[in-house]
């Protein structure tokens, strides 16, 4: 049998999902997803120690990537769908070795993502608490490894959202969109607040460390691009899902990549760049210029931010291992959806119970880069996918399609390869063993009990999860 078996593009049968998402739920979605860590946490550290005030030249270096990224999910999303994201596409077009090497850095970036936000979440709870005047014992805010038992606000938050996603897609969405409102509000305060008080001199060095500082930066930063890709994930949700999530995808990253570049630019404009390097930079900055009810307020959409980063991440991950199920990749458990709920009811408490035990009691050091690895190794195939189906199937119908393409997906591999390059070797060693693990479980497991082994390809059922959206 031949490594290179590659399912047939056909029409789906009406999916068990809930059909109940709009362009705006994706686009929230999307915006939920991205908006988090990256500019509550991520971004003082990297202006401190690698780009200085370029740091606003690092986050376009990484949206340039993500936009090329984004132009290929919107085009494969609208011909393709499935909630099988970018595993689903690559099964189409480069096979189903391909498809499991992607769909396995799927699980990685969205698996290990949920709790690393989970454990900044815990700390930022912690904080508002201490202010408060609740003071909680250092021995449930850390892992044993770090000097505690359990950091029980990590594991307790991804709990709750197991059950808000196991009630149903509609009502994590509505929840999701709450949260995105608080979040956006405490962005526009601190850039109401900040841009009164900006000195140009902070400005100068602008690029310290030159170039590298730039680029070392893009590659630090990517974490914070992780998410928009969550958003092809609910293709099986979406109402109009050929129209919806081209529009999901796009306005997501294009909204969050205007946020980050003023953001960062006003970090690194009203205090030194070198003052940065804290856990809560943006709250940090606010207290430094005396507005305590606005630290405050900044400290409560951080809570929200991070909350619908692990929410969609979550989520992400849930329909990925439906996909994966569905196709006999993963055992059959997780191919499953609840009759009244519509929802992967198991998926969500096995993936949610592993999450909550990693982020209560694993230390992660890290993790960031090996999320970003695996994100852009998944950006890299998706890009080339786009390429691969124009030629293999020049006369699929694409209501949305890539423009100036081959070259723009040519450019997000590119993009993409330059900044995986940016990452130290431990990083690509981490990364070495993940795939070892992956393929010994694909070669021993997934390829005996792939529908393309046990289901002739003329099944009906034999491309569940990769299907010209409906």
């Amino acid at each position: 049998m031949s490594l290179l078996r590659t399912k047939p593009i056909i029409e789906h049968p009406a999916s068990e999902l809930h059909r109940c998402l709009s362009a705006l739920d994706l686009t929230l979605l999307g915006i939920g997803a991205i908006i988090g860590a990256g500019i509550f946490v991520l971004t003082g550290v990297a202006a401190a120690t690698k780009a200085g005030p370029a740091i606003v030249f690092s986050y376009v270096l990484a949206g340039f990537a993500c936009a090329f990224a984004a132009l290929a999910y919107a085009e494969l999303s609208a011909a393709i769908g499935g909630c099988g994201s970018a595993y689903g596409y690559a099964y189409a077009g480069l096979g189903e070795l391909i498809a499991w090497i992607i769909g396995w850095d799927l699980v990685l970036e969205y698996g290990l993502s949920t709790p690393t936000v989970a454990i900044g979440w815990s700390g930022y709870v912690a904080n508002g608490l201490a202010a408060a005047g609740v003071t909680l014992s250092g021995a449930l805010l850390h892992a044993p490894g770090d000097g505690g038992m359990v950091n029980l606000p990590a594991l307790l938050i991804i709990l709750l959202l197991a059950v808000f996603l196991s009630i149903g897609v509609q009502v994590s969405a509505r929840f999701n969109a709450t949260m995105v409102f608080v979040k956006l509000l405490a962005i526009t305060v601190f850039i109401v607040v900040a841009s009164r008080h900006i000195e140009p001199a902070y400005w100068h060095p602008f690029m310290p460390n030159g170039w590298s500082g730039v680029t070392a930066g893009a590659a630090y930063i990517f974490f914070a691009y992780i998410g928009f890709d969550a958003v092809s994930t609910a293709a099986e949700e979406s109402i109009n899902p050929k129209r919806d999530l081209p529009i999901g995808i796009l306005a997501s990253l294009g909204v969050c990549t205007a946020i980050y570049v003023v953001v960062s630019a006003l970090l690194t404009g009203v205090v030194s760049y070198q003052s940065l390097n804290v856990s809560s930079p943006v709250a940090d900055v606010l207290l430094r210029l005396g507005y305590h009810w606005a630290s405050g307020f900044i400290a409560a959409g951080a809570i929200a931010g991070l909350t619908t980063v692990m929410l969609v991440l979550f989520y992400g991950l849930t329909r990925i291992f439906l996909a994966m199920a569905r196709d006999g990749l993963l055992p059959p458990l997780f191919a499953q959806v609840h009759p009244r709920t519509r929802t992967p009811l198991k998926v969500i408490l096995v993936t949610g119970v592993f999450m909550a035990f990693v982020a209560g009691f694993v230390p992660l050091e890290q993790v960031t880069k090996l999320v970003n690895f695996g994100t852009l190794a998944a950006f890299v195939l998706v890009c080339f996918g786009v390429i691969m189906l124009r030629y293999t199937h020049p006369d699929l119908p694409r209501p949305f399609r890539t423009p100036f393409s081959p070259l723009v997906p040519t450019l997000g591999i590119i993009f993409c390869a330059y900044l995986m390059a940016s990452l130290p070797a431990v990083t690509w060693l981490g990364f070495a063993v993940w795939l070892a693990i992956g393929l010994v479980f694909y070669f021993g497991y997934s390829r005996k009990h792939s529908l393309l082994a046990t289901v002739p390809l003329s099944s009906p059922g034999s491309a569940d999860a990769c299907h010209v959206s409906e």
